[in-house]
């Protein structure tokens, strides 16, 4: 962008003003610009850039996505080899497509191409240093200050903050998050035979470390293989990922990229909003906590925000600006904070349970029957567990394990803590 443009942007408030350009932040763009409303979209980096992630675009994210979008797809999965710590593969195999397969720097591109066609301004390689709601920088109450690296203020009636899980803009909205994970990913390129061994399948590793798990999800000549587990464990993490690679071959293939990424989920009492400013995606720590996927809790939350912002920014007071954001509070809790709140039982049933997991999967026709419906996106996790008796009782055998084991050593505790005999206590 031209010195020129710029100097015109500070000129005017804008409406909306979404800050990161990823799939959240340009649906949020998307909405709000198709609303007819003057949006700015802010990115620190220049576009296509790289970001750590497997890349699969399951039922949620391609329903989510504009009208009329083409998904730049490197493949389409048909099949699953589930693995149990490198043991016990086993392959399902579906006759309808389960999820696509993308490249996160041409995915973000599209996405951000979208937005600009619905009438988004869009700048590249700018740093949001810090958001101001009060103060010199900011003319009136219905105004937000956007404050830039080079000190550059941008002035809007609302901002939507989609800069990712190291959110300034959540720093500001206070976003609070309780699960913490570790992702590492290598691109590794792959001669033609190999490629072709991999196509239309990806694998998934239920990993040795609790709650962990890895992938393989190919891209034509590329295998993304990657691995998660829980923060703290970067040792242990880096080294499944090296085991894990390994055991499939693939150690002696160069990667073209490799990589780190931390994943933070929200806890369910953090906020998501402040005065006039809303989060959406990873800034708001909204991702599925089981598997960590993130891409269609970014595309649904942003379409979101891009809307309720449009609401906020026509709100002539504080009451009314709150009220609107409590509205978009309620939205994104009532879909995916029911789908997040299951995402961690299952998580923790799963941590406690991985060979149950691959047994029912690999061995459990209704089980492999209800993965397929998730990723194709005719079902939800959520919806699985109200609808199936079997779902639903394991997930309450679980409470009911995770309540004993949590009241144990309370009880114990008050027996070493009270050594009086029942007779001689006053």
């Amino acid at each position: 962008m031209s010195s020129e443009q710029a100097a015109e942007d500070n000129q005017q408030v804008w409406d909306v003003v979404v800050v990161g350009a990823g799939p959240a932040g340009a649906s949020a763009a998307h909405a709000a610009a198709c609303a007819g409303r003057r949006v700015l979209l802010l990115e620190k980096a220049e576009l296509p850039r790289y970001k750590t992630c497997g890349g699969g675009i399951i039922g949620p994210s391609r329903d989510s996505l504009p009208p009329g979008f083409e998904l730049p797809l490197r493949d389409r999965v048909h099949a699953v080899t589930f693995s149990l710590n490198g043991r016990m593969n086993r392959t399902r195999r579906s006759k309808h497509m389960l999820f696509g397969l993308i490249n996160r720097p041409e995915f973000d591109a599209a996405l951000v191409e979208s937005a600009k066609d619905a009438g988004a301004r869009v700048r590249t390689g700018v740093t949001v240093s810090r958001v101001e709601q009060h103060g010199a920088n900011v003319p009136d109450r219905r105004t937000v200050a956007v404050v830039l690296g080079d000190g550059e203020v941008v002035l809007a009636r609302a901002v939507v903050g989609a800069d990712g899980s190291a959110s300034r803009i959540g720093a500001h909205v206070g976003v609070k998050v309780d699960q913490v994970d570790l992702g590492l990913e290598a691109e590794i390129p792959v001669p033609e035979t190999v490629a072709e061994d991999w196509a239309g399948r990806v694998l998934l590793d239920w990993g040795p470390m609790p709650g962990s798990y890895g992938w393989v999800f190919p891209k034509g000549d590329t295998l993304t293989v990657g691995v998660i587990s829980a923060r703290g464990e970067g040792a242990a993490t880096k080294r499944y990922l090296e085991d894990f690679i390994g055991r499939l071959g693939l150690a002696g293939f160069e990667p073209r990229i490799s990589s780190g990424h931390l994943t933070r989920c929200r806890t369910d009492d953090s906020p998501l909003s402040r005065g006039r400013v809303l989060v959406c995606g990873d800034a708001a720590g909204l991702l599925e906590p089981w598997t960590r996927e993130g891409i269609s809790f970014a595309l649904r939350s942003g379409r979101l925000a891009g809307e309720w912002a449009v609401r906020i920014s026509e709100a002539h007071d504080a009451v009314d600006a709150r009220r609107q954001a409590l509205n978009y509070a309620f939205a994104i809790k009532a879909g995916l904070g029911v789908e997040m709140a299951v995402g961690r039982r299952m998580l923790a049933l799963f941590a406690r349970r991985p060979g149950m997991f691959h047994a029912a999967l690999t061995g459990f026709r209704p089980a492999w029957r209800a993965f397929a419906k998730i990723t194709r996106g005719t079902s939800t996790i959520a919806e699985l567990v109200r609808t199936h008796p079997l779902a639903r009782r394991a997930l309450d055998a679980l409470d009911r394990a995770e309540a004993s084991r949590e009241d144990a050593p309370a009880a114990r505790s008050a027996e070493v803590s009270d050594p009086e005999p029942a007779g001689e206590r006053r």
